[in-house]
């Protein structure tokens, strides 16, 4: 179910891990930019060797079909400075929130801003996030925190996007 292309356009990819969310996000990154380079916003940050060797991997796959920006607190203003042509892949809404959450930084803030920037763009962004709700109530409060943030500004930008797809082992089901 392709929609027709937009500028402005936003759209939400959900799923568990190993879901398959990012290579639907990549594709529609792809779609979506015609003959121009998509912008793929990494967030990930490199706290050990094996996210190191992860970030590295990632960035060899990538390089030769998008341009990367790494970012892993500000995406709001990563998004400010792009233009009704271009594209936006975020990748990923939930290390974005893990970030905020160690960097001890204004969460709630950081979500509003988020939300205002993809409000304002002309760009059309396409936000890869985790599906957490479908777990048990975790045992630690961090854990508890991070699950409450990522549920909620899901439901924000699933209200604002025009297509919402939550991926179950690699298929697509398309929510809005």
């Amino acid at each position: 179910m392709d929609m027709p292309l937009k500028s402005g356009m936003k759209i939400l990819a959900l799923g568990g891990a190993r879901s398959g969310k990012t290579a639907f996000a990549e594709t529609e990154a792809l779609r979506l930019s015609g003959n121009m380079r998509p912008v793929y916003l990494a967030t990930g940050q490199a706290f050990d060797a094996e996210m190191e060797e992860r970030i590295s991997r990632h960035r060899k796959l990538r390089q030769d079909r998008f341009d990367t920006v790494e970012e892993p607190l500000d995406i709001a203003s990563i998004i400010r400075t792009h233009g009704a042509n271009d594209v936006i892949l975020i990748d990923s809404i939930g290390t974005w929130i893990t970030n905020l959450m160690l960097a001890d930084r204004d969460r709630p803030g950081a979500f509003d801003d988020l939300i205002a920037a993809l409000d304002d763009t002309r760009a059309s962004v396409i936000l890869v996030s985790d599906e957490t709700g479908l777990g048990i109530v975790p045992e630690n409060r961090m854990a508890r925190d991070f699950r409450d943030d990522i549920g909620l500004l899901n439901q924000r930008v699933a209200a604002m996007a025009d297509k919402v797809v939550l991926m179950v082992a690699g298929l697509p089901m398309m929510l809005k």
